[in-house]
């Protein structure tokens, strides 16, 4: 029975995905809370929020009036949350580029094998190739006549 494409798909698993799959829940959180707030429309809705609790706070609820000490406090938190996030999210990026830097130089380790491997065969050839020359050239030259009694 012949598979099909999305059969085939399901049966080649990278190493990404084989990694992401012995991520704990706080590093899955992590790495989703860093794609969410290194993003334009974080930036876009950060600053949208902080205008509407200024004109909140200045003109109709005046729960936090000028100069916004709660904000303060509020955006100081978020900071030392962001600052955490970001390096636990980091500190994961580096033990992957570490892990796919030592895949790299194993490939390239097992590459070097085989290449010199090859290029003795290819070394061998050549010396088979120069020895048959050898021969044939000595088979081609004139080979003297023996000398008649006439």
């Amino acid at each position: 029975m012949p598979r099909t494409v999305s059969a085939r798909r399901a049966l080649t698993v990278t190493w990404h995905q084989q990694h992401k799959k012995t991520l704990t829940p706080g590093e899955r959180a992590a790495d989703t809370l860093r794609n969410s707030m290194g993003s334009w429309r974080f930036v876009g809705g950060f600053v949208l929020f902080m205008i509407l609790w200024a004109v909140a706070n200045s003109f109709a609820a005046g729960w936090d009036p000028y100069p916004f000490i709660l904000l303060n406090l509020f955006l100081s938190m978020l900071a030392g949350l962001q600052g955490a996030i970001l390096l636990i999210s980091a500190k994961r990026q580096d033990a992957i580029a570490a892990a796919l830097a030592q895949h790299d130089f194993d490939t390239n380790i097992a590459a070097k094998t085989d290449i010199e491997a090859l290029l003795e065969i290819n070394n061998r050839q050549l010396a088979m190739i120069s020895e048959l020359h050898t021969i044939l050239e000595h088979l081609d030259r004139p080979r003297p006549r023996p000398a008649t009694n006439d």
